[in-house]
């Protein structure tokens, strides 16, 4: 799986850009805000059509410019794509696929993956709920396009949710819609604890033998996945998360409608990282918290080759001037079989 060719117009801060890669490793070096990280940023996006970055795809366009647009030559599944993508502000992107529009975004997953690894993802275990959350929606959208679609459902129900809890006090016959919407949450919600509970399985897996090997064998590393409280395996079949997933709401309805949140469903997962049975979050050094961040971006690595059967895109920006010598060899001697993207500000 290798990008070949890129070429971006009015893309963040290229007016025009084409440029040719290597189908191993590609260094591109430079200094601060000349645009390493948006050229990766646009792979990323051909990836998903999600930016590891932006909040809203506007963002992408250049300043001054009312459109731009990402085409890429790529070569995965032993064949050609031609992928595109155009951004107009006030109009709907359109994809496009060997010339073929795509129906919804998560269709370029099954073309093109990529891990994307930058130094903010150094303090993912430090950091909340949230980052973590991030990390495992940015891999399973690229895996499972049921996940990806399952995950924009949840998060519109969400949305609506919130609003009607907030609005309540001002009209209460709002909340006689509070029904349809616990519904759509708890159907697509299943969806996500499903496919969650199974991704940090294998991510358990891999990262404890990434660790193991980066640490010298001196820690050993553990993951568990944690979800809402009445979910009592998140294994088990979607239909039984299903069951348990609306008797939750029901058992928090009357304090959602106190204080008018939403105090119900996957919106607050979390994984936990262990190392040596001490929670990494709150217990371990500086170097320790590292070395795990390191070992779960190896695995969400490890896990896209397994599922898809060829190592996806690595994209390293700057991530290893914030490594000591040892990870970083470490990290280089991990990265070998596929298509590499390393971004630094020096040459050597």
């Amino acid at each position: 799986m290798r990008i070949d060719a890129l070429a971006l117009r009015n893309f963040r801060n290229y007016d025009a850009l084409n440029v040719t890669f290597a189908p191993d490793c590609n260094v591109i070096v430079g200094e601060n805000a000349q645009g390493k990280t948006n050229l990766l940023e646009a792979i990323v996006y051909l990836s998903s059509a999600r930016s590891p970055r932006a909040r809203a795809e506007k963002e992408l366009i250049s300043f001054g410019k009312s459109e731009c647009s990402i085409k890429a030559n790529a070569f995965a599944r032993n064949r050609d794509f031609l992928l595109e993508i155009a951004l107009a502000a006030g109009r709907r992107r359109k994809i496009l696929i060997n010339k073929v529009p795509a129906k919804k975004g998560s269709d370029l997953s099954d073309v093109l993956g990529a891990v994307y690894f930058c130094p903010e993802d150094l303090l993912l275990i430090r950091d909340g709920a949230a980052a973590r959350r991030k990390f495992m929606d940015d891999a399973l959208c690229q895996l499972r396009a049921r996940y990806a679609q399952a995950l924009s459902d949840y998060h519109r129900a969400y949305e609506h949710k919130t609003r009607i809890l907030r609005d309540s006090e001002e009209y209460p016959s709002l909340l006689d819609t509070l029904p349809e919407f616990d519904l759509r949450m708890a159907q697509s919600g299943a969806v996500l604890i499903y496919y969650r509970a199974r991704f940090c399985e294998r991510l358990g897996e891999y990262a404890r033998i990434a660790h193991r090997e980066c640490s010298g064998g001196r820690e050993e590393l553990g993951v568990e996945y944690q979800t809402v409280s009445t979910i009592s395996d998140p294994l088990a079949p979607i239909e039984t998360i299903y069951d348990q997933l609306r008797a939750h709401q029901a058992s928090h309805a009357a304090a959602e409608r106190a204080s008018r949140m939403c105090l119900s469903g996957p919106h607050k997962d979390d994984i936990a990282v262990r190392v040596n049975g001490l929670e990494a979050r709150h217990f371990c050094s500086q170097g320790q918290v590292r070395t795990a961040a390191l070992s779960l971006k190896l695995a969400d690595r490890e896990i896209h080759k397994t599922a898809i059967g060829e190592y996806p895109v690595m994209l390293l920006d700057d991530v290893l001037s914030e490594l000591d010598p040892r990870r970083q060899e470490y990290v280089l001697n991990r990265i070998a079989g596929g298509q590499v993207f390393i971004t630094c500000c020096e040459n050597d």
